[in-house]
């Protein structure tokens, strides 16, 4: 029985231990910063002068169809960025198809796990709505893989196949970036040296002060190092478990093992 007791309140102290890691594990959406800064209000031409915009934040920008419309966005170890583009068209056009893409920091194109990423509107439309949901991001990958990594990533929206009466006309865009945190399920052995964020390797590498930082947002708590996950806690967890195992199952056969006293007289 004493035994059984202690493996009871073991197994509820590690219980308590283990509930806020469990926690955090779960899906959470990613909150607007609170720097009070506003939202950007116009958006970049290309890579190199994408408009940088921070998860939770819900840019805008007008442009003209046929434009190709860029903002960019830091995505951490262990999230999963969720991209949504919301285009307000002219009263009058014809139809048109839109298309969301999102480049890693090496400016490979990511597929999206699912999501309307292309839509037609129909003639005269009011709007159109494209998402694209990202893989998770990884802390490490093969040379030979597309996994996306932590660092920045681009967003570009772009109208294809418009018709030549259409080109040009105005158009109102808005583009928010959300994330949910997988957690260790998605962790892996292994971390990048830095993120891929363009120009981290000119501000590191030398010690000029008007040294090139083509990205300067990152997340709020700062990049991980890509070592730590609740992978952790939980494969500490399944090591005390068995030792308890162990140790009650050593004293049960220790206990049942013993011989048997007659009394006397029998």
């Amino acid at each position: 029985m004493r035994v059984v007791r202690a493996l009871s309140a073991a197994l509820l102290t590690l219980g308590l231990a283990v509930a806020p890691a469990a926690a955090d594990a779960s899906p959470t959406p990613s909150t607007p910063s609170q720097d009070g800064g506003s939202a950007p209000t116009r958006a970049g031409t290309s890579f190199r002068t994408a408009t940088e915009i921070e998860q939770g934040q819900e840019a805008t920008a007008s442009g003209s169809t046929g434009d190709y419309l860029y903002w960019s966005f830091p995505a951490d170890t262990g999230q999963r960025p969720t991209v949504r583009a919301t285009v307000k068209l002219p009263d009058t056009h014809a139809a048109q198809t839109w298309q969301i893409d999102v480049y890693d920091g090496l400016r490979r194109r990511q597929a999206c796990q699912y999501g309307a990423q292309t839509r037609t509107a129909a003639a005269d439309a009011a709007s159109v709505e494209l998402a694209c949901v990202l893989r998770t991001v990884r802390a490490w990958s093969e040379p030979w893989g597309n996994d996306p990594l932590p660092g920045t990533y681009y967003v570009r929206l772009t109208a294809t196949g418009v018709t030549t009466a259409d080109l040009g006309l105005p158009v109102d865009t808005r583009v928010r970036v959300d994330s949910e945190d997988i957690g260790g399920s998605a962790a892996v052995d292994g971390s990048l040296a830095e993120p891929l964020v363009p120009g981290i390797a000119t501000r590191s590498g030398q010690e000029r002060e008007d040294a090139a930082v083509l990205a300067g947002l990152e997340p709020e708590d700062g990049w991980t190092s890509g070592w730590w996950s609740d992978r952790w806690v939980w494969t500490a967890t399944g090591g005390v478990l068995a030792a308890l195992a162990g140790v009650a199952g050593y004293a049960l056969t220790r206990g049942s093992g013993r011989p048997t006293r007659v009394p006397p007289g029998a």
